[in-house]
């Protein structure tokens, strides 16, 4: 194992068999975290970011489970820990979409929406908050979105999902600081991953001229927040949410066409 400012700590990191969990996981893994790679149904991305999380000297294993289902979480928690003797991290990052008018969003969309993204977030952390508090402590980060900020159209269900999860986050910290565990959320703005390539092949360049640094963000860009927020260095940090967006949902709209020099 390698000997970064997370060595000797492990993180269970939901959802990262691609994208931006995926890349939280790597980023982890590069300072010297063990990390627990889960998936719900790609296997063969989860083994990929298990290798890939190696390759840096890290541990790394990957594990199964349905975050939205309470049997599964229990499962995934039980699993993980008979194979590490605790789990430090939390990273809840599991998160589905649907695209749909709400008109036209259908009540099963909006219920795996909801049930994945903000239901998961809950069952993950009361499972690590138990562990948590037996070991005397802990941290866990939410990903949220920078549609917690600026509500995203035709994405009712999972910005409803994201604002939750915002919530949660304060709530959570306040009832868990008492057991030394801290909880914040990380919110990325325009991420460029594998789906948004395939969406729009124009993503980045659309994205990053309407971004105040002027680029899309990247997977490496969010899993160095979660690194910060998982480390001693933000120690005194909890029930906060870090925009990770290149200022652009802070960024007001503007009828003017401002000139840089």
């Amino acid at each position: 194992m390698n000997s970064g400012f997370l060595s000797n700590r492990t993180a269970l990191v939901t959802g990262a068999s691609k994208g931006v969990g995926k890349g939280i996981a790597l980023e982890l893994a590069r300072n010297g975290c063990r990390v627990i790679v889960n998936y719900h149904d790609d296997a063969a991305g989860a083994e990929a970011t298990v290798a890939e999380a190696q390759s840096f000297g890290a541990e790394a294993f990957s594990v199964r489970g349905d975050v939205g289902q309470g049997r599964d979480v229990e499962q995934m928690f039980a699993e993980s820990l008979s194979r590490v003797l605790r789990i430090d991290i939390l990273v809840n990052n599991a998160g589905v979409q649907t695209w749909a008018p709400l008109m036209e969003l259908r009540e099963e969309d909006w219920d795996r929406d909801i049930r994945t993204n903000l239901k998961g977030c809950f069952l993950c952390t009361k499972a690590a908050a138990k562990h948590m508090r037996q070991q005397g402590g802990g941290v866990i980060v939410n990903i949220g979105s920078g549609s917690s900020k600026v509500p995203f159209p035709r994405l009712v269900a999972y910005t409803a999902s994201k604002g939750g999860i915002e919530m949660f986050t304060k709530v959570a910290a306040i009832e868990l600081g008492h057991y030394g565990i801290r909880v914040n959320c990380v919110a990325p703005g325009a991420i460029v991953i594998e789906r948004t390539d395939k969406e729009d092949p124009n993503y980045s360049k659309t994205w990053g001229e309407n971004t105040p640094l002027r680029r899309v963000g990247t997977p490496r860009d969010v899993g160095q927040a979660v690194a910060f927020l998982a480390g001693d260095q933000s120690s005194y940090i909890s029930g906060q949410t870090l925009w990770v967006d290149g200022a652009a949902f802070t960024k007001a709209s503007w009828p003017y066409q401002l000139e840089w020099d």
